[in-house]
């Protein structure tokens, strides 16, 4: 049985194994609050946790906004202490996100700001319907992003651009982000979750194992504790002592469609 929240819906196909988590705040515009930042986490543990699941796709709730931002009444309630430990809980759910070994895809559809975009860069694909925008305005209510998105968007977009926006707090419409590779994909709003699904279908197809190191290797990178070349060499091995390796390769000569069973 799939656990119950108070601000997201999960829904599972147990065709696929896509688990689908709607943020589920609408007349909030799914704004961020302590309580979802940690039912979040709670979905993602149980996402990483249940067999049957094999890849996550997150999206809000409605037609206007992914999430579009942070609970402001709970923030203006913040001192530096208290600030500091939200930042940090904040960043320890979304990095459970993006260090998920099973792909987890942003269906961004409409307004993702503050904390509404950093969990969207958390995600290890974006895909945005065409009415979506995303922005870091937190400089407006003299804050800075406390979610990771000062380190991501750098990541995503370059130091330059990110700064731009940090700075400006300028919002980002679908078409630029796409341009700046904030995003990887946009869709008709119509198609954004059928297109989703796909997408993480195709993916859901490869080795889950293999799925699981790429997304390790690659975020090794952007580890300054972590040696980015070493991790892929030794997951490579890995690989290379695996059952799918064994079945991938032998399915290849054998000229028919791989069974991979993730071991």
């Amino acid at each position: 049985m799939l656990p119950l929240f108070h601000n997201l819906l999960l829904q599972l196909d147990s065709a696929s194994g896509i688990l689908r988590i709607t943020l589920n705040r609408p007349s909030k515009l799914n704004a961020l609050n302590a309580a979802t930042i940690e039912e979040i986490r709670q979905a993602m543990q149980y996402a990483l946790d249940a067999q049957a699941v094999r890849g996550i796709l997150l999206t809000g709730s409605g037609d206007k906004a992914f999430v579009a931002g942070a609970d402001i009444a709970e923030l203006a309630e913040l001192n530096e202490i208290v600030g500091r430990r939200m930042a940090e809980k904040g960043q320890e759910v979304f990095c459970l996100i993006e260090e998920s070994s099973k792909p987890v895809i942003a269906a961004v559809n409409g307004f993702a700001l503050g904390g509404g975009c950093e969990l969207a860069m958390a995600c290890h694909l974006r895909v945005a319907s065409e009415n979506a925008r995303f922005g870091q305005p937190e400089a407006n209510l003299g804050l800075i992003p406390g979610y990771g998105g000062t380190q991501r968007l750098a990541q995503l977009i370059g130091k330059g651009k990110a700064l731009e926006l940090l700075m400006t707090t300028d919002q980002v419409k679908a078409d630029e982000a796409l341009r700046l590779g904030l995003v990887n994909h946009v869709v008709p709003a119509a198609e954004l979750l059928p297109f989703c699904e796909q997408l993480l279908g195709k993916i859901l197809s490869k080795a889950p194992l293999a799925i699981g190191m790429i997304i390790d290797c690659v975020n090794a990178a952007y580890d300054q504790e972590r040696h980015g070349y070493q991790t892929e060499a030794n997951l490579f091995g890995r690989c290379c002592g695996s059952a799918d390796f064994r079945e991938g390769t032998q399915a290849f000569l054998e000229k028919r469609p791989a069974a991979f069973t993730g071991e």
